[in-house]
């Protein structure tokens, strides 16, 4: 899968996108990774590729002109446009649904661009914009978090590039419940025991644990994510149980 980025900060990705798994499935070639400057396509010896906006107001806009033509150079010789997405504190809270449906983009291309200052200038958003998103409800002073993080949650996805499927449709969010309880050696510590249905080596036990463990995990922490998950009748009465026990 291949991610173009549209950034004034090129050098930040690196430092994130370059190592562990992300870094590992570049090197294979599973996902390609494509940060493009947009100061290289200012026309201006100061390489400027903001302005003040009409109308009057604080901060600074960017161009349109800079950022289509930095756009342009991504899709030149492309026979479809990619699936070309604004990080902005306006767009769709990004999810793990979003992840999801990103990584099985039909043309495997995905453009990101970094907004700075007061935002983009509507002209370019309109005429090249599929979708905004946003990591939530408040805002960063550029896009390139959301962008990594956006990135990284997307990738991660992708066939070969974990272990195995395993390895995250277990995770939280990934079937609509958060994750249950993990835990690793040694079998006691500060006085505290692994459960002992995940030591009894009863495979059909201890995934009935885990599943229950999920809900009961989603119900303290998200509660709200219960009324979009697949439950079973007897899932349902355990919910039931659990509110009722809170009430006691």
């Amino acid at each position: 899968m291949r991610f173009d980025i549209l950034t004034l900060f090129p050098e930040m990705f690196e430092a994130v996108l370059g190592d562990s798994i992300i870094g590992r499935a570049r090197s294979k070639g599973l996902i390609e990774l494509n940060f493009v400057q947009i100061r290289e396509f200012a026309h201006n010896k100061h390489r400027q590729v903001d302005d003040y906006p009409y109308g009057g107001g604080a901060g600074m806009v960017m161009q349109a002109e800079p950022l289509y033509q930095a756009y342009q150079s991504v899709i030149e010789g492309l026979d479809y446009k990619p699936r070309t997405i604004y990080l902005s504190p306006q767009g769709k809270t990004f999810r793990q649904s979003t992840a999801k449906r990103l990584s099985k983009d039909k043309h495997q291309h995905i453009v990101l661009l970094c907004g700075h200052y007061e935002g983009v200038d509507q002209r370019l958003l309109d005429e090249i914009i599929d979708e905004e998103l946003s990591l939530g409800d408040f805002v960063l002073t550029g896009g390139e978090i959301a962008a990594m993080a956006m990135v990284d949650a997307t990738a991660r996805l992708i066939p070969g590039v974990l272990k195995s499927e395993e390895a995250f449709s277990e995770e939280s969010h990934f079937s609509g419940l958060l994750e249950y309880p993990q835990y690793t050696r040694p079998e006691v510590w500060h006085g505290e025991k692994v459960p002992e249905i995940l030591l009894s080596g009863h495979h059909k036990n201890i995934e009935a644990w885990k599943r229950r463990m999920s809900i009961e995990t989603t119900f303290k922490k998200r509660r709200g994510m219960l009324s979009k998950a697949k439950l079973s009748p007897d899932e349902k009465k355990l919910v039931k149980e659990l509110k009722e026990s809170e009430n006691l």
